[in-house]
């Protein structure tokens, strides 16, 4: 009697064993069923040309190979509302199946906290796949200027460009007057930042109030070798790790509440250059995509593609940037206040 239910038991316990085995190798056959023969779209928040786009271009070249079933990735541009439409198209509008994608831009958290009109998402409800950099944005000068370092506009007025007045390439030099006194003067209605390029060039404007420093290594290496531009500021956490001279924003605030709010600014860098799918994927999907990503990010092809066109890659996890993402829309009342209050003035 005990040999026999010993005998069933070790038998039970076989099969349990072999049903957990096969559950990750059953859910991957399922993955590669569905995606197998499959058109994704990758929305890009832009225009072609520039970080954004071009780094969704670079994922999307070699996800479909590393997405079970191998389907294929399309770019789509989408720009509108400074990464507006393209969130409120996936979170609404795209199949909620895993087969479309967005690069995100960073300041939608914000965006959702403050409550912008316009604003039809929750980025918590996204799938988030990852984070390719945290590379930190820089303010910058341009060399005909004569200004060469942020203190320098403490005394001089420098006229900047900016796509529009709720980027922040617009926040960030009008917080700064707003707390260390610069006076930075911009100048919006760029209709992307290439413009903004173009128009230092010409002499139209004396900077750029924003731009990734990994946009400047990838699309003007010449323009840092030559001096063209001075970073004035990089904005982020922490400083990059080849920019060990130039402060970052949330180092100038003058007294805790700046200090404060100026870190708010500066948080979101930490999914600069992230990248979601819809609400509502299938878990094991959601799953496989997340590990695609994180593999595409790990893949010497990748690498070597990224480190030829100066695309720098520092990934982190889909989890890491849902929490910075919820982190941003939990910030404090007074901060989101004072945030609204900043920008009332170009609604």
């Amino acid at each position: 009697m005990f040999v026999f239910l010993r005998n069933a038991l070790s038998a039970g316990t076989i099969v349990l064993a072999s049903n957990a085995a096969q559950g990750p190798a059953l859910a991957q056959t399922q993955v590669a069923d569905f995606y197998k023969g499959k058109t994704m779209e990758m929305i890009v928040p832009t225009s072609p040309g520039g970080d954004y786009d071009l780094r969704a271009r670079l994922v999307s070249r070699h996800l479909g190979r590393l997405i079970p079933g191998n389907p294929t990735i399309i770019v789509k541009n989408m720009p509108g509302g400074l990464g507006v439409a393209a969130s409120n198209y996936i979170y609404n509008i795209a199949p909620k199946d895993g087969t479309s994608l967005q690069i995100i831009f960073q300041n939608m958290p914000i965006l959702q906290a403050v409550k912008q009109p316009g604003v039809q998402f929750d980025v918590r409800e996204f799938g988030w796949l990852g984070n390719t950099t945290n590379t930190p944005n820089i303010i910058n000068s341009w060399h005909t200027t004569g200004i060469a370092r942020i203190e320098d506009v403490l005394e001089k007025e420098l006229i900047v460009g900016a796509p529009g007045a709720m980027s922040t390439s617009y926040i960030y030099p009008i917080a700064l007057n707003q707390t260390i006194g610069t006076k930075f003067k911009v100048v919006t209605g760029y209709a992307g930042g290439n413009l903004v390029n173009l128009a230092m060039e010409k002499g139209e404007v004396g900077g750029r109030g924003s731009n990734s420093w990994a946009s400047w290594k990838s699309g003007h290496p010449q323009w840092l070798t030559d001096r063209k531009i001075h970073l004035l500021v990089q904005v982020g956490l922490t400083r990059a790790t080849d920019l060990p001279n130039v402060p970052l924003l949330l180092e100038l605030a003058k007294n805790d509440a700046d200090r404060e709010f100026l870190t708010f600014l500066s948080a979101d860098m930490g999914i600069s250059r992230a990248f979601t799918t819809t609400p509502g994927v299938p878990r094991d999907r959601l799953a496989a995509l997340q590990k695609a990503f994180m593999d595409t990010m790990r893949d010497k092809e990748v690498l070597a593609e990224a480190d030829k066109t100066k695309h720098e890659i520092d990934p982190s996890d889909g989890d890491a940037a849902l929490k910075i993402a919820t982190m941003m829309i939990n910030t404090r009342p007074e901060v989101l206040e004072r945030y609204k209050a900043l920008i009332a003035g170009v609604q």
